[in-house]
């Protein structure tokens, strides 16, 4: 049953253009997301700066009292949409949470960067942050930035001491059953769409791609999977918590009732939000 928030966020969203409309504005899509972002209260941080990650552009957040080590954070978008900017407010919830450092990576996105573009930032970015901030080391991803954390972490086994994913995308064959029974606000069609802009057809059986098909799932350090109820993403985000298990990996799974796909970064908006943001740090604390 979708909770009371999630049908008045539907109802909110009603009438916007699909992305997979014939010429879609995605640079006017991208400027609006930054429009809304910029009017979230965004909570104080110790010490906010953008770096330069070996060449890739990312913004740390420094909370008081942070020691060593912090948290890669990826973020989400369908790996086309949202930036640091868009992030901004979520990485500072995270900082302060977990009490870590945050590096927040902007990632080359497509169309303009296609697969393996922002796979290879995250892997540039990781290795700073190895180097830069030290040990342990984190990493968190929501969405599409869930897809690049697993993938970097399946990459560079040893680089994370844990990782956190909040309903990753993972399959670009759209396969799973809650992609017909649970796609309440996060159209199919929209999924598919990310894939195109992201990848060629050639690219899908790639583990970097569809971490799924890695045969490396049992290498992956202790691991959270958070999943809404009400999300086309949900059952392969599960059944990753499965392989995961299955090949020796130690992995909790949450699976958040009555929510929709993105509500973890809205605690305005939706009361499971702060919980959430709370499971993530507490979690990425507890092996840091």
């Amino acid at each position: 049953m979708l909770f009371p928030e999630s049908r008045r966020a539907l109802e909110a969203a009603a009438g916007e253009t699909p992305v997979w409309t014939d010429g879609y504005d995605v640079a006017g899509a991208r400027e609006q997301a930054q429009a809304a972002a910029a009017q979230e209260p965004r909570e104080e941080v110790a010490e906010v700066a953008d770096v330069d990650a070996d060449g890739v552009p990312a913004r740390l957040y420094t909370p008081a009292g942070a020691g060593a080590g912090g948290i890669v954070h990826v973020h989400g978008g369908g790996f086309v949409f949202n930036d640091v900017e868009v992030h901004d407010a979520a990485a500072r919830r995270l900082a302060n949470r977990s009490g870590l450092r945050v590096l927040s990576v902007d990632f080359r996105r497509p169309p303009e960067h296609r697969f393996p573009a922002a796979v290879d930032d995250v892997a540039v970015a990781g290795e700073w942050a190895r180097h830069h901030l030290g040990g342990p080391l984190l990493a968190h991803g929501d969405s599409a930035g869930g897809n690049l954390a697993l993938v970097d972490t399946l990459r560079h086994p040893g680089r994370y001491a844990a990782l956190a994913l909040v309903y990753p995308f993972l399959d670009p064959t759209a396969g799973f059953e809650s992609y017909t029974t649970a796609a309440d606000g996060f159209d199919p069609r929209e999924a598919a769409w990310y894939w195109e802009q992201y990848a060629t057809a050639a690219d899908r059986t790639d583990p970097d791609l569809a971490p799924l098909l890695s045969d490396r799932l049992g290498t992956l350090p202790p691991t959270l999977v958070v999943t809404a109820e009400h999300d086309p993403l949900r059952d392969e985000g599960e059944e990753l918590a499965r392989r995961i298990a299955a090949a020796g990996g130690e992995v909790t799974a949450t699976r958040y009732l009555g929510q929709l796909h993105g509500f973890w970064r809205h605690p305005q908006a939706f009361p499971s939000a702060e919980p959430a943001v709370r499971q993530v740090a507490g979690f990425l604390r507890l092996h840091a």
